[in-house]
């Protein structure tokens, strides 16, 4: 491309580092590349007191970043894939999956709650676990019913502070953000939980590469950066998640592999954990929609 390639993205840190990653690959492909730092509902409402479940609507950290598309203020969107809804944007498209990262949910513990003996969360019994994510709070709650789970606000580095400052005893994060960051967590008892424990929200360690669908240089480019196995599994998680008309706020956890030339999808809904296997994408969201009873969500008002 002729012109300079100009990258919208949030703010924090983790935003950063992820928009940076891919102004580096276009730059190693001869692109120059700008970033255009963008304010989301979500960073916003994050220095606020109002919690996620609280809001209405999607899209709280990735519509602001999609207008900057819309209003050609930039070309490139990166997003974490978890941050967007299922709906599609009629004049955007995703023109990239990059290779996904661990997927998997992490538990810091500050070391003094630690327990390795207890039943599945290696917690002591009542402790307080920060997050602010509904499908990790619904989870938890079915695996330890004895935990308090209450909002964890703020960016990355600012939850792990927080928990170091004892506002809570645990908290869970994505661990690609905190492989990506390469944050020092010497202090803490850090804890991967298995995807089959605590199911991860659909798409979760992807980043999507969103442009306009009439940027078709642009588009052809961008798939230098994708994944095709990575798309593959992850279109079927964000395929039950539209088929349950979802956002980053829905309560689900869905989770897919590669095996034998099937897709092999997991999934946890209000309670419900299922398990199918179909060749296809496709195939494999609507078994898994099926087994959990073709859920309908209620409106909000």
């Amino acid at each position: 491309m002729t012109e300079p390639i100009r990258i919208a993205t949030r703010k924090s840190q983790l935003a950063l580092w992820q928009a940076n990653w891919v102004k580096t690959r276009l730059e190693q492909l001869g692109q120059k590349v700008s970033l255009v730092l963008i304010d989301t509902v979500g960073d916003q409402t994050q220095a606020g007191n109002q919690a996620f479940s609280q809001l209405s609507g999607q899209g709280f950290f990735t519509k602001a970043v999609q207008d900057a598309l819309l209003t050609n203020e930039a070309d490139v969107a990166v997003h974490s894939f978890k941050d967007l809804p299922s709906a599609p944007q009629p004049l955007l498209e995703i023109a990239a999956v990059t290779e996904r990262a661990d997927a998997r949910d992490i538990l810091v513990i500050a070391p003094a709650h630690y327990d390795s003996s207890a039943q599945n969360i290696p917690l002591r019994e009542g402790r307080t676990v920060g997050t602010s994510a509904v499908r990790r709070q619904k989870q938890l709650a079915a695996l330890r019913p004895d935990l308090l789970l209450t909002e964890l606000r703020g960016n990355v580095p600012t939850r792990i502070e927080k928990l170091r400052q004892g506002h809570y005893d645990a908290i869970v994060l994505a661990a690609a953000g905190l492989e990506r960051l390469a944050l020092d967590l010497s202090d803490l008892q850090v804890v991967p939980l298995s995807a089959e424990l605590m199911v991860p929200a659909p798409a979760q360690g992807c980043l999507a590469l969103e442009c306009r669908r009439s940027d078709f240089e642009l588009a052809s480019l961008l798939t230098n950066l994708h994944d095709v196995p990575s798309f593959k599994v992850v279109a079927a998680e964000r395929g039950l998640m539209a088929m349950l008309q979802g956002g980053c706020q829905l309560a689900l956890g869905a989770y897919a592999l590669l095996k034998n030339n099937h897709v092999h999808l997991t999934a946890w809904y209000e309670g419900k954990l299922v398990e199918v296997s179909y060749p296809s994408s496709e195939g494999a969201a609507m078994l898994a929609f099926e087994a959990l009873g073709r859920p309908q969500l209620e409106e909000k008002p």
